[in-house]
């Protein structure tokens, strides 16, 4: 494991001929970043193409996150060739301190990740030894998502220490196939969303999500930042209520701008939770065929989501009856920090 610094504001000494390490600028380095991130990830085969808007509404509204504390970009005569960004979260009874560094293509393999890889472990690990990223008597962990299919990844995650903890899978499925029907349970209506129900149908996806393996503990600007998304449609989405409660729903979500750059016409199953009472009647399924029909309906010719593929709950088996296959695998990669008792 490597050492880290308790320092988080001293910026490890940059080794990197010609590159310049710096703090994010928010009035200007929004655009470039998000440019740099669709770079990176066409190159990687991954479908992820943020625009400046969506990054700024994900990094302005994320809690245990401050954009000119928790973020550090390297440039090269004024362009961006690097960034990393930290955040931290309660899942469970530990702290997770998620790292993400990401490198151009032309620039991998000289340094610069492994220096902003320092920055942001020291970043971490000074504001977990404060106390000011969650309690020190909990067990805090440096976490991240990587795509199998990038090959740098895994040795240059082993050559930092980090190990993989567990996996999370990408499942697609072609809209074009027969979709079965998969009655409601009785006594369960769909109905529209309105503004009024927001909170009735966050509250039972949380507890739904508790049953989760590290299940986070989220906070009300995780509620803000899901109801002010870009693109963000809730007549798309499938909410099964018994009386007053909500039993289970899927957030289905189109990235129109996404896919309109990838040529693709895909839309997302999100957050699908079925509450304890009601789980075991084939609710998921009913609402999931629900939302295939609809997103197909709408012209959409691709349904995606992504499951833990240990998922306790035995999701992936589900998706799987379903039709969904599994397109890319990601590993979480994770790192024991120094506070607190023994992670």
């Amino acid at each position: 494991m490597s050492e880290l610094s308790l320092d988080p504001a001293s910026d490890p000494v940059a080794t990197v001929p010609g590159v310049v390490f710096r703090a994010f600028d928010r009035s200007r380095d929004y655009p470039a970043v998000a440019d740099l991130l669709s770079i990176a990830n066409r190159n990687d085969g991954v479908d992820w193409l943020p625009t400046a808007e969506s990054l700024e509404h994900e990094w302005e509204h994320h809690p245990g996150f401050a954009v000119e504390d928790d973020v550090r970009v390297a440039e090269v005569d004024g362009a961006l060739i690097g960034v990393v960004d930290h955040d931290w979260r309660q899942r469970g009874e530990r702290i997770f301190h998620n790292v993400n560094p990401v490198v151009h293509p032309d620039w991998r393999h000289r340094g610069v990740g492994r220096t902003l890889l320092a920055w942001v472990e020291a970043r971490a690990l000074g504001g977990a030894a404060s106390g000011a990223m969650g309690s020190t008597d909990r067990p805090h962990l440096l976490a991240g998502w990587a795509d199998l299919e990038v090959a740098e990844v895994a040795p240059f995650a082993a050559a930092a220490g980090y190990e993989v903890a567990g996996y999370g899978v990408m499942m697609v499925r072609d809209l074009g196939l027969p979709i079965p029907d998969a009655p409601l349970p009785a006594g369960l209506e769909v109905r529209r969303v309105r503004p009024e129900d927001h909170r009735a149908i966050w509250d039972a996806d949380c507890e739904a999500f508790q049953d989760h393996r590290d299940p986070a503990v989220r906070t009300e600007a995780d509620f803000e930042r899901w109801f002010t998304m870009p693109e963000l449609d809730t007549d798309l989405w499938e909410v099964a209520w018994d009386g007053d409660e909500v039993a289970g729903s899927v957030w289905n979500h189109v990235f129109v701008e996404e896919n309109g750059r990838l040529g693709i016409r895909r839309g997302w199953l999100e957050h699908v939770s079925v509450g304890r009472r009601w789980r075991k009647r084939g609710l998921a399924t009913a609402l999931m065929t629900r939302s295939m029909q609809r997103l197909r309906d709408i012209g959409l010719t691709e349904a995606a989501l992504g499951a833990d593929a240990e998922n306790l709950s035995g999701a992936v088996r589900l998706y799987e009856s379903l039709g969904f296959r599994r397109a890319r695998t990601a590993a979480n990669y994770r790192k024991a920090m120094p506070v607190g008792p023994a992670a």
